[in-house]
């Protein structure tokens, strides 16, 4: 019965090769030229993405302005993307608007790539146009490592998300400001003591919090406002 079974399957691997070397031999010229350029475009486009998977590895080694609760070291912009994605997915039931979550995921991911070439500036005090306009090269030039079609679909959400007009990127841009929330409230105020951020600054950019998801951020202006009855954030 095996035997059987393995001369079956003999048979129709052989039958496979036949057609397979008969579609080499009789197609066209022009099919033949076509199936190659396609092959061609194929490990064109692969070998782009890799050469981009190489460049973002660089975002690791970019150091924001807080540390990661319970550790010593500064968190890096690859690990922010991370955490930032999965506090977006774990959130997402409080969005204030029906979201794409799938769609905030991608913009998250990619948001900070452009600080690979401008490095990371404490938010209080990245919100100028210079510092926009050099991460907005940064992050063409690291999507221009991308083929075409993807470099402009990704290009498309990165300044979607800058506008912060969509439900999406509303969403997005409050779930962005979470984390380094957490590592000061967790970390006894650290960032903010080291770069002299005052109560109004951190009270005032952070209310954008409730563009995305009210019950957020009356959850974290309570936190903040503890913070500054307990005189750590002045």
């Amino acid at each position: 019965m095996l035997n059987g079974r393995m001369s079956a399957n003999h048979k129709q691997n052989n039958k496979t090769l036949h057609q397979n070397i008969y579609i080499l031999c009789f197609a066209n010229s022009s099919d033949l030229a076509r199936l190659m350029q396609n092959s061609e475009s194929v490990l064109k486009s692969i070998e782009k993405i890799l050469e981009f998977i190489i460049e973002v590895e660089k975002l690791k080694d970019v150091h924001r302005k807080t540390r990661p609760v319970g550790l010593d070291r500064y968190e890096n912009s690859a690990e922010h993307s991370w955490h930032v994605c999965l506090s977006a997915l774990m959130l997402k039931d409080y969005s204030n608007e029906t979201i794409d979550i799938d769609r905030i995921i991608k913009m998250l991911l990619i948001h900070d790539l452009g600080e690979i070439d401008a490095g990371d500036t404490i938010i209080y005090a990245s919100e100028t146009k210079e510092l926009k306009d050099k991460e907005e090269a940064g992050i063409k030039r690291v999507l221009y490592l991308l083929p075409e079609e993807t470099a402009l679909e990704y290009l498309s959400l990165w300044q979607e998300l800058e506008k912060g007009e969509t439900a999406d990127s509303r969403y997005a841009k409050a779930i962005d400001r979470v984390p380094p929330l957490l590592h000061n409230l967790n970390g006894g105020g650290h960032s903010w003591k080291e770069n002299n951020v005052s109560k109004e600054k951190v009270l005032n950019l952070n209310s954008r919090i409730a563009k995305g998801s009210e019950p957020l951020w009356e959850l974290l202006e309570d936190k903040l406002n503890k913070e500054v009855e307990a005189g750590i954030l002045k």
